[in-house]
């Protein structure tokens, strides 16, 4: 019984533990329903995913009009597309 607590603990430590390192937008970010504007208006119509880099930028992939898979990025701070490209 102690060993079954022990690893559920020490799972437990991991899973909180990873959740700690995730990136995370900065304070001084634009939201991210900023950010997903900002994808839709460079011409985006399918947004797979976007999330946090710990670089300062939302980074995301989705599809744009031509139906082929694109990624970007997105400046944290002010909102710049910065990079908008075919996905390899």
């Amino acid at each position: 019984m102690q060993t079954r607590t022990l690893i559920a603990l020490f799972a437990s430590s991991l899973l909180l533990a990873g959740n700690a390192l995730a990136d995370r937008p900065g304070s001084d970010w634009i939201s991210i329903d900023d950010a997903l504007s900002k994808a839709r208006a460079a011409g985006y119509t399918e947004l797979h995913k976007i999330e946090a880099d710990d670089a300062g930028y939302w980074e995301g992939e989705g599809l744009k009009q031509d139906g082929r898979l694109h990624e970007f990025r997105i400046d944290g701070k002010s909102g710049a597309v910065i990079r908008d490209q075919l996905e390899d």
